[in-house]
């Protein structure tokens, strides 16, 4: 089976070549500018027709969530018309699409985890322009699986993990947000959802496609994953320090965030047979790598 991702550079995109790596079965493609160009939609389907895909992963996305307040247009160009177009393409090649979503779809008032059938209310640019993709997605490829996912991190480009332990490095304090609450996803864990996902949906047929959450076992505020990450750090011997619990209201952003991104993966480990590990244990894998490839040493 031959995958074919969106994005070169993206924490699905890498975790999914790594993953993949060794297995037999399946060989992961990565395709990118400047070949595919997500603003420059005429270019994905020549690119992902000279890929050769048996499924196509949707991945590629703009995601600066407070920058989107003022490139709105740039943002539902990528997000909107360029995700539409790569799931316009797979069904052209007859092939399904998986599409990479996201928990800024609702607004973070529910009380509890999210499901699939709750109702979407974005509160910024971002979270309305990942809606307005997953709608096209859906037009456009019956073929489809949407994946919401949440709070992700990886060995790979800019995460909160790598903050963390880059802040770590140069102060005693960090000062961070505990009263937003969600999931903690492994982008390692989500490459393996989807793999087993995608051969899923090579040996079955009557698969059921729509929309699906898929996130990391168990849930923590964002200053307990960022005690969690220098506990671990400290324990072999990497940077660590003292967080500080505040407010939302202390930390002012452009974007509003929602304040429960909490989602049940429930319906995906039916449809699929697929569990994610606790949050925990999979950011402590992540973490041992970082450090130990890390010039940063403990202070």
């Amino acid at each position: 089976m031959r995958l074919v991702v969106t994005g070169r550079e993206g924490q699905v995109a890498l975790s999914l070549i790594e993953v993949a790596r060794g297995r037999g079965d399946v060989e992961v493609v990565a395709a990118g500018r400047p070949t595919l160009d997500l603003a420059r939609p005429q270019t994905v389907f020549s690119a992902l027709a000279a890929a050769r895909p048996d499924i196509v992963v949707s991945a590629a996305a703009y995601t600066a969530v407070d920058q989107a307040e003022d490139e709105k247009d740039l943002a539902f160009a990528v997000n909107e018309t360029g995700a539409g177009k790569v799931a316009e393409a797979a069904a052209r090649l007859g092939v399904p699409v998986i599409h990479l979503s996201t928990d800024y779809v609702f607004d973070g008032a529910k009380d509890g985890a999210y499901v699939e059938t709750d109702q979407t209310a974005p509160l910024g640019v971002y979270g309305a322009s990942k809606l307005a993709g997953e709608q096209a997605v859906a037009v456009a490829n019956p073929r489809h699986l949407i994946l919401r996912t949440a709070w992700v991190y990886s060995p790979f480009g800019k995460n909160f993990v790598k903050t963390m332990l880059r802040l770590a490095g140069d102060r005693d304090e960090i000062s961070v947000v505990a009263d937003q609450w969600g999931n903690p996803t492994s982008a390692l864990d989500i490459a393996d959802a989807i793999l087993h996902a995608a051969a899923v949906l090579g040996q079955d047929k009557r698969t059921a496609f729509g929309v699906y959450h898929l996130a990391g076992g168990g849930e923590t505020n964002w200053s307990g994953f960022a005690r969690h990450i220098l506990d671990a750090s400290r324990a072999l011997g990497g940077p660590h320090g003292r967080i500080r619990d505040i407010a939302t209201a202390d930390y002012p952003t452009k974007a509003r965030r929602p304040a429960n991104s909490r989602l049940s993966s429930a319906k995906f480990a039916a449809a699929f047979g697929w569990t994610a590990p606790d949050w925990r244990e999979s950011s402590r894998t992540v973490i041992s790598r970082i450090v130990a490839d890390s010039p940063v040493s403990a202070r």
